[in-house]
């Protein structure tokens, strides 16, 4: 392994993380300036240049922690001084299906009222010039005890509460899906 960052998500949008921070923090050598996700990202970004192999960050930590947030960061460094945060906005269209997967695969705990029960892997691919040109998201480890049992003040994925509060719409008629106890729905 190599360089570890430990960061706090403080709930909060704060300016370091905005387009003048990423250019301050691209070309510079890992340690020059303050730890930050921009950083690590860098240091991928220049060893994957100058070393011609791939590279990979993982982002851990526990429910709540930024985790997906920390992810955005890295993809708008690398969409940036890739040259192609203009060009195709890779970061939104990567993210584009965060919704979806998240109504799949994430629930309500004590911790957090949308918490991801599965995991994520970006690859982002990069053509000759370093420019990024796509990328794909898998998910895994996906947590399949909570379908069948929650703890207390929890509640499953969102997706069986938003289906069971559209049970009685048309469009819905052919999922079969019966009678449905009622639930609120409470959007993230």
């Amino acid at each position: 392994s190599g360089i570890v960052l430990v960061a706090i998500n403080p709930y909060e949008q704060l300016p370091i993380y905005e387009q003048d921070v990423i250019y301050a923090y691209s070309g510079q050598n890992m340690g020059d300036m303050d730890p930050h996700i921009f950083a690590v990202a860098e240091e991928a970004y220049k060893q994957m240049a100058r070393d011609e192999k791939n590279q990979s960050i993982i982002v851990s930590g526990e429910s709540g922690a930024g985790k997906t947030v920390s992810a955005k960061y890295a993809m708008r460094f690398f969409a940036t001084v890739g040259g192609s945060a203009s060009e195709t906005n890779i970061e939104a269209k990567v993210l584009a299906s965060s919704p979806i997967m998240e109504a799949i695969g994430n629930a309500k705990t004590t911790r957090n009222d949308n918490s991801s029960r599965f995991g994520k892997y970006i690859q982002i691919g990069f053509d000759k010039r370093y420019h990024i040109i796509g990328a794909n998201m898998r998910t895994y480890l996906l947590e399949k005890s909570r379908v069948v049992f929650q703890a207390e003040d929890e509640r499953n994925y969102h997706i069986f509460y938003q289906l069971c509060a559209s049970s009685s719409l048309p469009e819905f008629k052919d999922f079969g899906l019966g009678k449905c106890w009622h639930v609120p729905v409470h959007c993230w």
